[in-house]
């Protein structure tokens, strides 16, 4: 394959960077050599890049399978302003556009084409793609094509047929959640051959989260709009009258707000998406309907109005703030009774299985809000990921520390009211009730069923309400007492309670306390600098967003189309006077600079004319992101390790879990990389004339990256024996 420059060059040329991010340039050079691949990044880990820049090495177009019309106008409005060739075919198009597009490809002008998924399957839409020579195919959001995903969509499912239509043309899938499940659903699904599986870490370090309890939601989500004053936010509810309560309410407060939900009209959801995406409304209150592939870059917070159904989908949703890296906020407003209401809905499905499935996972979005637990820590845990620190400096558990307490006397007799009321009146009742009876409420319920002739009736008198209720969601969580599954909200004790409530065994919890109001939002002078951050000159920055912004209504394109804030926050901190130190910022490209530069250039030396300059400590070279590898083995990698050391073979071990070649391959070089697997012999993976020619190679290209090797080897080596023998390698010099 003939290239006219290099990944590195184009990366600089063309996007302004002088550096990858983690396992962005391993990504490239497999599929450049040919491999399908998995990727799973976190958003805003750059995972558009992975197969953007091989485009511009490839001899033909890179088709881009794409879910949302804006998603794909938003990228290419990107690329071109890069000085990408990039285009895409969807129903917002007139006949004649589609015609000059549908020329542009077969002239071969265009080296990115996105489409949705229904257009690439229409009938004759694969010899098009044959006809203009596609080289590669990226499957965005690919998790919609597991039914085990959080976000399936039926339509993807038919991709695997283009499989069969493009031979020996590489696939791409990439997602930015995935449980390993969904990952082999994927691979199935598409059939990828013996993919290459690229994960990172699921940990997003610029961003904090904060669950608060929900008390009037809509004062609460204005509060912090108006602290991330001009910001641009993302709030989500659970109903579209939800969204568009929140959104009225923020735009009579004078918060420029705008609601989103499949309610609406096809033509109003776009224009309230393209107000969002050009700045001209702060805040977009919308369902769930809202957000994929959304590329804005600079959402410093997302609020949960209502408790999201799965943590999968909380994870997708809060991963669309802080894509820029910049420090970013996501608060959950909890209450036990978004739960209850949910159940009853599930209670009402159609399909048993459905709803069942649907419960567990709604289940453990609450307990997650309801833990006392790094949040960071559950969410990481959740896909299977370890989180080792004491302390992630950026979740409400860690940054405000609760006080613990013993709580031992006040459980039992919750417990033993929960015991008299179902013993008296042979029913369960919901947890609010129980509270009441232990208050001593005189209430017409508690005088109807007799509850206030039990012994437990006022004996709570010594806590609040709020107190009780945070105390029975701390049992709830600790599994000593559970709510029915019949979705009607009714509260027991559980056999481990009952054995806690006999052998009086101590329980110690959290005491309900509320965040001191300086640290909520991003107002709080006492916040300890977060990751992520770039001080710089504040009134010159606004200065440059302002220029942004005209540019980019010139341009009818989003403002961080222009540059993203961390281009304007360098500019605004470095105060470049040419083009050459522009040239040297993050996100500074050459196309860019040759539009942008003299514009920019003339508003910091027109400030300068008045402001004095202003200096910084130096940033501190940002800590790459932790690598689920770097971690030691994951247990999934030990199981194949010892279904290896049973079975005797990789393809055996491989079949025995039912996983790809490939990815047996890199769980074996994930334990044989942390020690874990010293008895294993080389020679059982290579022959020693293969690992004489392999050392060779890497004496002169270096272990660091395999293509090299790969080719010096003519291709004959498979990548899967270059990892093995790089691995052993790498353990002998240890």
């Amino acid at each position: 394959m003939k290239v006219a420059l290099s990944l590195s060059e184009g990366l600089k040329r063309y996007f302004g960077y002088d550096g990858f991010r983690p396992l962005q340039r391993e990504i490239m050079e497999a599929s450049l050599a040919g491999r399908d691949t998995v990727v799973i990044l976190p958003t805003g880990a750059g995972k558009s890049l992975c197969f953007q820049l091989p485009a511009l090495l490839r001899d033909g177009p890179t088709l881009v399978v794409s879910p949302l019309i804006a998603l794909m106008k938003d990228q290419v409005d990107a690329l071109t302003a890069a000085g990408v060739a990039a285009t895409f075919l969807n129903s917002s198009l007139d006949g004649a556009e589609t015609r000059r597009r549908r020329e542009g490809l077969a002239k071969g002008t265009y080296r990115l084409l996105y489409a949705a998924p229904e257009r690439v399957m229409a009938e004759g839409f694969a010899e098009d793609l044959v006809r203009w020579g596609v080289a590669a195919v990226a499957v965005d959001e690919a998790h919609c094509i597991s039914q085990w995903g959080h976000d399936f969509r039926p339509e993807y499912r038919q991709l695997s047929a283009l499989r069969e239509r493009l031979r020996g043309v590489p696939f791409m899938a990439l997602t930015a959640t995935a449980t390993e499940r969904v990952r082999a659903d994927i691979a199935a699904q598409l059939h990828l051959a013996s993919p290459q599986v690229f994960q990172a870490s699921f940990n997003r370090p610029n961003l904090s989260y904060h669950v608060r309890p929900k008390k009037k939601p809509a004062r609460q989500v204005f509060e912090i709009a108006r602290a991330f004053a001009g910001e641009s936010g993302i709030v989500y509810a659970g109903s579209r009258r939800m969204a568009e309560t929140l959104a009225a309410t923020l735009a009579v407060e004078g918060i420029r707000a705008l609601p989103y939900h499949a309610g609406l009209t096809a033509e109003l959801r776009t224009a309230h998406q393209e107000a969002f995406l050009r700045d001209e409304v702060q805040v977009i209150c919308a369902t769930v309907a809202f957000g994929m592939g959304i590329n804005k870059p600079d959402v410093r917070y997302i609020v949960h109005a209502d408790l999201p159904k799965n943590i999968e989908g909380y994870y997708q949703e809060t991963g669309r703030a802080g894509r820029d890296g910049l420090p970013s906020e996501c608060v959950l407003l909890y209450s036990p009774g978004d739960l209850v209401k949910n159940l009853r809905f599930f209670a009402d499905a159609e399909d048993p299985e459905v709803a069942r499935v649907a419960e567990r996972q709604m289940r453990q979005m609450a307990d997650f809000a309801e833990a006392d637990v790094c949040r960071r820590a559950a969410l990481l845990n959740h896909f299977g990921e370890a989180w080792t620190e004491d302390n992630c400096g950026g979740c409400d558990v860690c940054l405000q520390p609760r006080e613990r307490w013993e709580a031992t006397v006040e459980a039992q007799k919750l417990m033993s009211c929960l015991v008299r009321i179902q013993r008296h009146s042979g029913f369960a009742t919901g947890i609010q009730h129980v509270i009441e009876v232990l208050a001593g409420a005189n209430t017409e319920r508690i005088r109807r069923w007799g509850h206030d002739q039990l012994s437990t009736y006022g004996i709570g008198k010594d806590l609040d309400r709020a107190q009780w209720s945070h105390l029975a969601r701390q049992l709830q969580v600790r599994g000593l007492i559970a709510t029915s599954e019949d979705g009607r909200g009714t509260v027991s004790v559980t056999a481990e309670g009952l054995r806690a409530l006999k052998q009086r065994n101590p329980i110690v919890v959290t005491r309900l306390s509320v965040p001191p109001e300086a640290q909520q939002g991003s107002g709080g002078s006492a916040r300890p600098r977060r990751a992520g951050e770039i001080p710089c000159d504040e009134g010159l920055f606004e200065q440059l967003r302002l220029l942004r912004k005209s540019l980019a209504d010139t341009r009818s394109v989003p403002p961080y189309v222009i540059f993203g804030d961390i281009t304007l926050r360098h500019i605004a901190r470095t105060y470049p006077a040419d083009d050459a130190a522009l040239l040297t910022l993050p996100g500074v490209g050459r196309k860019k600079l040759e539009d942008h530069g003299a514009d920019f250039l003339r508003v910091v030396a027109e400030w300068r004319q008045t402001h004095p300059a202003m200096e910084f400590e130096p940033l501190d070279e940002p800590a790459p992101p932790k690598m689920v590898s770097d971690q030691g083995p994951r247990p999934t990698a030990l199981a194949t390790l010892e279904a290896y050391r049973t079975h005797g073979s990789l393809a055996a071990a491989a079949q025995a879990r039912a996983i790809a070649l490939s990815t047996a391959t890199q769980h074996l070089v994930d334990c044989i990389r942390h020690g874990r697997a010293d008895d294993l012999d080389p020679a059982a993976f290579y022959s020693e004339e293969q690992a004489k020619r392999m050392a060779d190679a890497a004496g002169i290209h270096g272990w660091e990256r395999l293509a090299p090797i790969h080719e010096a080897l003519g291709g004959n080596v498979p990548y899967e024996t270059l990892h093995l023998c790089r691995a052993f390698a790498l353990r002998t010099k240890a």
